[in-house]
């Protein structure tokens, strides 16, 4: 005695439940339709519903990754004014983006500039185009994260701490200079770095340049060997540029006494 259809498709839409094969369950029936219609093969139906389930999974992968990367919402290439720092070229942040042979490597990426520079907007920006493109980012504040490794070494879990961040193919530490000059913040921190030297990849911003870096870790040779750690296979970017708070409120200034004037004139 044969099923009916109807009984088949039910199953069906069961078996790829407990497969947990969404795309599938969602798409088996316009495609099948579609493959009635032309007389397919049954290996192109199948490859029709497998590609649709990978490109799903894709998606769902970055949603995923994305949600847990705690990168701020906006900060993107597209949003990002290139025109107003003119020594980050658009198209070597591109490469960095869709490369990858510096992230296997454990290079670095370093983003030197005073306040209002774009850094933290960049770091997050290339951080967002490589989680999109498959890579685990995870963004923090490095006071944050260095709180964090402290709460773990007073618990006796900062190997394990460091090791969960090993995940992550790119830890972004946004405004180094934030860590206060305390030798516990500094030493969990030179810890990460050591950690991390040559195996996953650091982007770090910071307002200063390395010769003031000892305002960061309070002693000088622990200062030469993270630097040295970082540099050894880094891409430096000087965003050595004019605050951009400062400009756009200069100029929402000049374009208030400007309509100001305006005024003036049609009240005259």
């Amino acid at each position: 005695m044969s099923r009916s259809p109807t009984i088949d498709a039910a199953r069906l839409e069961l078996m790829l439940t407990e497969l947990r094969l969404p795309a599938m369950k969602a798409m088996w029936s316009g495609i099948a339709a579609q493959s009635d219609k032309e007389g397919w093969p049954a290996s192109r139906f199948l490859s029709c519903l497998a590609e649709h389930e990978m490109a799903d999974r894709g998606r769902r992968r970055i949603a995923r990754h994305l949600a847990g990367s705690n990168l701020p919402d906006g900060k993107t290439i597209d949003t990002f004014e290139f025109e107003l720092v003119p020594m980050v070229s658009k198209a070597q942040v591109k490469a960095l983006i869709a490369g990858d042979s510096w992230l296997r490597s454990g290079a670095n990426l370093l983003l030197f500039g005073g306040q209002g520079a774009g850094k933290s907007h960049l770091a997050a920006a290339i951080g967002r185009g490589l989680v999109e493109n498959g890579w685990r980012v995870l963004y923090s504040r490095t006071t944050d994260l260095v709180q964090r490794l402290q709460v773990a070494r007073r618990e006796l879990a900062l190997e394990a701490a460091i090791d969960k961040l090993d995940k992550y193919h790119l830890l972004i530490l946004d405004d180094l200079a934030y860590v206060t000059k305390d030798q516990a913040e500094t030493s969990v921190l030179f810890e990460l770095i050591g950690t991390r030297y040559e195996r996953r990849s650091l982007l770090i911003t910071a307002n200063q340049a390395f010769g003031e870096w000892g305002r960061v870790f309070p002693d000088k040779a622990i200062t030469l060997a993270a630097i040295d750690r970082l540099v050894h296979h880094a891409t430096i970017f000087e965003m050595n540029v004019e605050s951009y708070r400062a400009r756009k409120a200069r100029e929402r200034k000049r374009a208030t006494g400007k309509s100001k004037a305006s005024d003036n004139q049609g009240e005259g």
